[in-house]
């Protein structure tokens, strides 16, 4: 049975101190990030990440990212960051950007898939600054949800998941951004993103300008290949109710070819943007959100997915939105959580 600790509206000396010792002591904490709640632990003690992969289930090859509250910590994890990622770090440092670095194995293989890379973020969220900040230790965080299932974003979602795995758990309210930081990786000056997030492709080139999304953002990747990020490899986000994606850049035809599948079940379920919403009143239905205001959708996201399989529906057809912006993370999230059952229409 967890503790829990209610930090929403300040955060509690007393209650910090204990749990820095506990985190120092190997044990696992829940705390929220501006992205979404992740379980935490000291990133330098085996045994402790260990107790993530196990909370979990999650695969041993699926790398684990490092949070840190100031720079200083860098050094003992990584190598000299090149000038492009230290340009990175001054423009998006605190906040929801994941930087692939060069590890200088002082981390235990747990963390880094064994891998000679580990990703990096300074999280933009006083809780969470201020855990890392007291336990004088980086944190290993992935997000607060059996491996698979979407990502944890309140408190309500997560103790029902995970209340007899976890030690403590800390309520900081929801979550501001509701999906996973961008991951990006620097080779050569020029930088990749690995898993898109609230900072876009755009974001990142109003101050570097050779940035490319790798293409296996909207793709499958086969059992056997290594990722270096998290989010890439595995089937994520996904509800227990079979999904399908459907997108086009025409509403008229999203909207006749989602109500033609529809039509192929005796129980459907569609996860609908606010303007198409009446257009499928004979079905059970769910708003997640305005076509015009995709940081709506993504704060939506999790929580609706995790509330599908209340439905009990035989199919849930969910209505994609333009991949561009955070518009991209949004569909890279959904492609995943339909375990690539997706259509795009001309």
């Amino acid at each position: 049975m967890s503790i829990v600790y209610d930090f929403k509206e300040n955060i509690k000396k007393e209650e910090l101190d204990m749990i820095s010792k506990n985190i120092n002591n190997g044990e696992l904490v829940v705390f929220p990030t501006e992205t979404v709640y992740g379980i935490g632990a000291d990133a330098t003690n085996e045994l402790a990440v260990k107790k993530i992969f196990e909370a979990k289930g999650r695969p041993q090859d699926n790398p684990l990212i490092v949070h840190i509250s100031n720079l200083e910590m860098l050094k003992d994890l990584v190598y000299e960051p090149t000038e492009t990622e230290k340009l990175l770090m001054d423009t998006f440092w605190p906040g929801p950007l994941t930087i692939i670095l060069k590890s200088r194995k002082t981390l235990p293989n747990a963390v880094t898939a064994n891998l000679d890379t580990v990703g990096i973020r300074m999280p933009d969220n006083d809780i969470a600054l201020n855990i890392i900040e007291s336990c004088k230790k980086p944190i290993a965080a992935p997000s607060a949800n059996i491996s698979g299932r979407p990502s944890g974003t309140n408190v309500k979602d997560i103790i029902d998941e995970l209340e007899e795995k976890m030690d403590f758990i800390i309520d900081g309210g929801e979550t501001e951004i509701g999906l996973e930081s961008t991951v990006v990786r620097v080779i050569d000056n020029k930088i990749k993103i690995l898993r898109p997030g609230k900072i876009t492709k755009e974001d990142i080139e109003s101050v570097v300008k050779n940035v490319e999304v790798d293409k296996k953002v909207m793709e499958a990747i086969k059992d056997n290949e290594k990722v270096i990020s998290p989010g890439m490899k595995y089937r994520h986000y996904a509800p227990k109710t079979p999904c399908t994606l459907v997108y086009s850049e025409n509403n008229q035809k999203l909207v006749d070819k989602i109500l033609e599948k529809s039509q192929s079940y005796s129980n459907t379920l569609i996860l609908s943007t606010t303007e198409n919403i009446e257009k499928y009143k004979e079905y059970n239905h769910i708003n997640i959100g305005s076509q015009n205001n995709l940081l709506e959708i993504s704060h939506n996201l999790f929580s609706t997915l995790r509330c599908i399989d209340k439905y009990n529906a035989e199919k849930v057809i969910i209505e994609g939105v333009k991949p561009d912006g955070i518009g991209l993370a949004i569909m890279n999230r959904l492609i995943r959580a339909c375990e690539y059952d997706y259509e795009f229409i001309k």
